[in-house]
C-alpha cells in the first residue's frame, strides 16, 4: 500500500498540477504539500513568450490596418481579364478539388506542418491567413508549448486558466475580441492571479477585450451629452455579467436595480479609437461625454459623481462583499476538489478571503491545507482543456497548435471561445456525454501514436500515476498489442481522464 506522501505527491500533480512528467513524482515525493505551497509563496505563474505576442492596444491598432487593407482591396475596381484561352475545368480536376483534405477534426499530418507565413509586401491582405486567428494561434502556441511545461507542479498556471473562464470572454464574438483574447489573459489575469481579486476585477473589466465582448463600448449614459439626440441608450451587459458571473453570483442579493444602476455607473468606459485625435490608441479610455451623470445606489451603498473612480469603487465594494466571498470560494473548490464542494472547506475558503480582503494567495492557502482537499479519490473529470494538457505534458509532444486547438474544437472546448459569458462546464456531467467520451478515444489515439515510438506503455503508466494506478489499468496496458495501443488505453483510464 502507497503511503500517504507519495498519495499527496500524486494529487498535488494530478488534482493542483497541470499533471506530472516523467520523473516528477520522485522529484517532489519527500515534500510534496510544502512544495504546493512554495509556488504560492513565490506567486509563480509563467509567462507566455513569442514575437506575436504584443500589447492589446498594438494589435488592435494591427486589426484596424488590417481591415482597411482589406476594405480597400474591395473597393478597388475588379482587373480586366487577360485575353488568351482560359483553364477548362475537368472532371478529374473538380474530382481532385472535392477529395482534397481539409484539415480535419484532428489531422495530424495536416498538422504537423508549420504556417506558411507569405511575404506580407506580396500577398494581398485579402489573401493572408485571417490575422486575428494567427495571432490566436501564436498565443496557444505559446502556452501548450511553452507555459504548460515549464512549472515543476503547475498550481499557478492552472489558476490562470480557472480566472480565464471565470472571466470568461469568446473569441467567436468578432475579430476585435479574437485578436485581444491571448493578450487580455496575460494583460489583467495573469499578473493578478496570486494578488487582490480586486485588482484582478478592476483589470478585467476595463480591459479592451471584455469591453467589446459585453459591448460596453456602446453604453451611453441616457442623459450623457453624448446622447442629446435620445437615440442612443445604456447597455446593461458588462454590468449583469460583473454582478452574476464575476463578484456576488447568481444569489447575491442584488435585483435589476441594481444592475441597471451599475450599468450607468460604467458608462463611459470605452476604448480610444479616434484617429482624428492623438490619444491612445487602442486603449482604455473613461469617455465623460458618455457618462450618465449624477449619485447612483448599489447594494445599498450609493456612489457620488465622481468619474472614472465612481465605477472604481462601485467594483472595489463588490469585490469585498460577503456574497463575492462565498461565490469566489464555492467555484475554487469546486473546480479543484469535488463538483459538489464540500461544506467545510467552503467556509474556510470563504473566510480567509473576507479575512485577508480578497488576498488571493491566502485564499489558496486555506485551500490546500484543509485536509479534505487531499481525499484520494480521484472523483472530478477533467474537462478537455486539462485533459488535453495532461497528456501533452506526461508524454513530452511539442505538438503544433493548430492540431491542439483542433482537438480541443473537437472535444467540444475550443480555445477562449465559450457559447457565453459563463464559460465553459466546470463539472463532469458537462464533459460526460457519449459523444465526449467517443471524441476522447479519438484524441488519445492520436497523441499516443505521436508518443509511441521509444515509451514503454506499462514503466509509463507507473512513472506518471504511481499510487493512482489501479491493477485493472495496469493489467489492461500490459494485455495491449502495441505501444500506441497501450499508451492510448492509458490515457483512457479512470485514473488518468479525473482528478
Amino acid at each position: 500500500m502507497a503511503n500517504s506522501k507519495d498519495i499527496d505527491a500524486a494529487l498535488t500533480l494530478w488534482r493542483f498540477g497541470l499533471g506530472a512528467r516523467e520523473g516528477d513524482l520522485q522529484a517532489i515525493k519527500d515534500d510534496p504539500r510544502d512544495l504546493l505551497r512554495q509556488e504560492v509563496v513565490e506567486c509563480y505563474t509563467p509567462t507566455p513568450v513569442g514575437p506575436a505576442l504584443r500589447s492589446s492596444a498594438d494589435l488592435l491598432m494591427s486589426l484596424i490596418e488590417y481591415n482597411k487593407e482589406i476594405q480597400a482591396e474591395r473597393d478597388r475596381p475588379a482587373a480586366a481579364p487577360m485575353p488568351g484561352p482560359q483553364p477548362v475545368a475537368t472532371a478529374a480536376g473538380n474530382a481532385m478539388e472535392a477529395t482534397r483534405p481539409t484539415g480535419g477534426m484532428m489531422d495530424p499530418g495536416a498538422m504537423a506542418a508549420p504556417s506558411s507565413q507569405p511575404d506580407k509586401k506580396a500577398t494581398p491582405a485579402s489573401k493572408r491567413p485571417y490575422l486575428p486567428q494567427q495571432i490566436l494561434i501564436a498565443e496557444a502556441d505559446a502556452r501548450f508549448n511553452g507555459t504548460i511545461h515549464q512549472p515543476l507542479i503547475g498550481f499557478g498556471e492552472r489558476l490562470a486558466m480557472f480566472w480565464a473562464n471565470h472571466f470568461a470572454i469568446a473569441t467567436g464574438k468578432g475579430g476585435d475580441v479574437h485578436i485581444m483574447a491571448g493578450a487580455f489573459e496575460r494583460e489583467a489575469i495573469r499578473p493578478h492571479v496570486f494578488g487582490r481579486f480586486e485588482d484582478m476585477l478592476l483589470a478585467v473589466e476595463s480591459h479592451p477585450a471584455m469591453l467589446y465582448f459585453l459591448d460596453n463600448h456602446q453604453s451611453i449614459g441616457p442623459n450623457s451629452q453624448a446622447n442629446k439626440n435620445g437615440k442612443r441608450g445604456l447597455n446593461e451587459n458588462l454590468a449583469r455579467e460583473i454582478m452574476e458571473l464575476h463578484t456576488l453570483g447568481v444569489n447575491g442579493g442584488y435585483d435589476q436595480a441594481d444592475v441597471t444602476s451599475l450599468a450607468r455607473i460604467i458608462t463611459g468606459w470605452t476604448i480610444y479609437r479616434d484617429e482624428k485625435r492623438p490619444g491612445p490608441m487602442g486603449s482604455f479610455v473613461f469617455n465623460s461625454s458618455a457618462h450618465e451623470p449624477g449619485d447612483h445606489p448599489v447594494m445599498g451603498m450609493t456612489y457620488a459623481e465622481d468619474g472614472v473612480e465612481q465605477g472604481r469603487s462601485a467594483l472595489r465594494d463588490l469585490a469585498r462583499h460577503p456574497a463575492t466571498a462565498k461565490h469566489i470560494a464555492f467555484k475554487l473548490v469546486r473546480h479543484f476538489v469535488a463538483d459538489e464542494p464540500p461544506a467545510g472547506i467552503v467556509r474556510k475558503v470563504a473566510a480567509a478571503y473576507t479575512k485577508t480582503h480578497g488576498d488571493l494567495s491566502a485564499v489558496y492557502k486555506a485551500l490546500i491545507d484543509s485536509e479534505e482537499a487531499w481525499n484520494p479519490e480521484l472523483s472530478k473529470m477533467r474537462p478537455p482543456l486539462d485533459y488535453v494538457v495532461a497528456m501533452i505534458r506526461a508524454t513530452g509532444l511539442r505538438p503544433k497548435p493548430e492540431q491542439i486547438m483542433s482537438t480541443l474544437n473537437a472535444l467540444g472546448q475550443p480555445f477562449w471561445n465559450p457559447s457565453g459569458p459563463n464559460g465553459f462546464s466546470d463539472v463532469t456531467d458537462g464533459w460526460a456525454s457519449s459523444e465526449g467520451l467517443a471524441t476522447r478515444i479519438d484524441a488519445a489515439s492520436i497523441f499516443a501514436h505521436q508518443a509511441s515510438g521509444t515509451t514503454d506503455p506499462r514503466e509509463f503508466v507507473k512513472d506518471r500515476l504511481g499510487p493512482l494506478l489501479s491493477a485493472e489499468t495496469l493489467q489492461a496496458v500490459a494485455r495491449a498489442e502495441t505501444k500506441a495501443q497501450g499508451l492510448s488505453i492509458a490515457f483512457l483510464s479512470p485514473e488518468f481522464q479525473r482528478r
